[in-house]
């Protein structure tokens, strides 16, 4: 399974939106416009098509993370 297969499915499943992964993905300050994700939604076979890097998979699945429990509280330094 590709990372674009993955990519698809997690957006079918949690019913996102283009506009709800740039958010998602905005929140780990990775930036992604609306055109490269059809490039990475599109069939393989496609002129347009874009193969999903690990990297925007990796920030997807941590800014997730954060959409959906919140931000990682920061540990006390004053110890």
């Amino acid at each position: 399974m590709s990372n674009n297969d993955i990519m698809k499915k997690l957006r079918v499943a949690l019913k996102f939106t283009d506009d709800d992964i740039v958010e998602v993905l905005a929140l780990v300050d990775f930036r992604v416009t609306k055109t490269e994700l059809s490039a990475i939604f599109r069939k393989e076979d496609h002129p347009n098509f874009k193969p999903c890097g690990d990297q925007l998979l990796r920030n997807f699945l941590n800014g997730l993370i954060i959409y959906k429990r919140g931000p990682q509280p920061r540990p006390n330094s004053n110890a």
